[in-house]
């Protein structure tokens, strides 16, 4: 097994392992959970490959002392989770389900008692089905609820939770959700989707208010981002790419962390209410990013149309999404950019100045999907390859000035991955999805000794 020999990062660096609950927690009707928007959506013949739904999962409901033991044994600092927030408000709206609660109650305690920070997410996607059916995140409504929520959730955990993030991805669920029909809630609106990002970014601003008042603190959000390049330095190209960059990227940073959106988008957007931008922009004290690869943008093209995960994108777009030839790609076909890393963490250091607080990486990873050998060892050399490399040019981009407090690696296990079902593994723990069984892969070890090595204060 490769041995870790990355450059040093700081000594108080957080090392951490992300999942989400939908992906994860199973259980679905135990426990007086409400159904989600994503509940409806793995129902519907084809939306999921294989037909795979959440309903079990990796049985982490049941199963969270052994994935905790797990956490420990790797070493990790922190674990960021997310909340269901049907299990906590069924309806997501009004009365609170004291045994939801008192999962994460267990879930909570159990990882303290481990030494392991907290740090969970508010929102990843499964948006309560009653409020989806009164017009999910195309109604503003939903943001005035997601505050109460985080009111609630606040208030049960601020003495015992010390990180906290209010929404995950936006972006994923405004684009794939209401924008291409890829996800859930399955709507193709298009352009249209946009009130879905002001009311998200919406909810994220009273959400970090509703949390402060209820007594937490350390709070940011983690939005997906990925750099953008042109297909070529023709006009029609960049201005395709710089309108992608902007709806993909600047249109979910820009407002929290400078209170406008993009000029170039104007002619997209709703009316935004007054005070709106102010709320959005409520200072946080961290900001999360997932990335994982760059994108190729460039004008609409009559040929083959763009795949999105092996989905197509309506053709009208005024731009297209392109093959990044010639690097190396994980089992989902996307491509190894690691220098891209680099590049998309200084420039956010240029793009927002002081304006941009601290950083910590709250998602990458790779699906790799290699499963145990005969003598039952997962040999995933090509997740720690990914790993490895993403590091070195996260560690360049702190080099050059970014502040990076952390490093969450996606995932802590397989799981559920949406639309693709179980088709791709992006876990350090690989998860026989007939019985359940754990088995730490080479990249679980490798991790483990890196941590480990960083933890020691010599050169990793």
């Amino acid at each position: 097994m490769n041995k870790p020999e990355l450059p040093l990062f700081p000594a108080d660096f957080v090392w951490g392992v992300s999942t989400a609950a939908y992906q994860i927690e199973g259980a679905v009707t135990e426990g007086g959970r409400g159904p989600s928007s994503w509940d409806d959506f793995v129902s519907q013949p084809g939306r999921i490959v294989n037909g795979d739904t959440g309903e079990v999962a990796c049985d982490h409901y049941h199963r969270y002392p052994e994935d905790t033991a797990l956490m420990k044994e790797l070493g990790v600092d922190a674990y960021r989770f997310s909340f269901s927030w049907s299990r906590i408000q069924p309806g997501g709206r009004g009365a609170v389900n004291a045994v939801g609660l008192g999962f994460y109650d267990k879930l909570v305690d159990g990882l303290l008692e481990a030494g392991i920070t907290p740090s969970p997410t508010l929102f990843h996607w499964d948006t309560p089905l009653e409020l989806e059916q009164a017009g999910g995140w195309l109604n503003r409504d939903t943001a005035e609820r997601f505050a109460d929520y985080a009111q609630i959730v606040g208030e049960h955990f601020a003495d015992r939770i010390p990180r906290w993030i209010t929404i995950n991805e936006p972006v994923v669920l405004t684009m794939l959700g209401y924008g291409a029909g890829i996800q859930a809630p399955g709507l193709s609106l298009g352009f249209d989707a946009l009130p879905a990002a002001h009311h998200l970014l919406l909810a994220h601003g009273l959400g970090v208010q509703a949390l402060r008042a209820a007594g937490a603190s350390n709070i940011g959000i983690a939005n997906n981002h990925a750099l953008t390049w042109p297909a070529s330095q023709n006009e029609e190209d960049l201005q395709a790419a710089g309108l992608y960059d902007n709806i993909a990227n600047w249109i979910f940073a820009d407002p929290v962390l400078t209170g406008a959106y993009p000029e170039e988008l104007a002619p997209f957007l709703p009316p935004i209410p007054d005070g709106d931008l102010a709320t959005i922009s409520t200072p946080i004290d961290w900001y999360g990013i997932n990335s994982y690869n760059p994108t190729l943008v460039g004008a609409p093209t009559t040929d083959d149309a763009a795949l999105v995960d092996g989905y197509e994108l309506d053709a009208s777009l005024p731009f297209s999404l392109r093959e990044l030839e010639g690097y190396p790609r994980t089992d989902f076909d996307w491509p190894v950019v690691p220098e891209a890393f680099t590049e998309l963490l200084v420039g956010f250091k240029e793009r927002y100045g002081e304006k941009l607080p601290p950083i910590y990486i709250t998602e990458n990873g790779a699906a790799i999907n290699d499963g145990p050998d005969d003598a039952g060892r997962v040999r995933d050399v090509r997740r720690i390859q990914y790993t490895d490399a993403h590091l070195r040019a996260l560690k360049s981009a702190m080099d050059a000035g970014v502040d990076v407090r952390g490093y969450f690696h996606w995932s802590l296990m397989d799981n559920f991955e949406w639309t693709v079902g179980f088709s791709q593994r992006f876990g350090l723990v690989h998860i026989d999805y007939e019985t359940q069984k754990r088995t730490p892969k080479d990249s679980y070890y490798w991790y483990q000794e890196l941590i480990r090595n960083s933890k020691g204060g010599a050169a990793v």
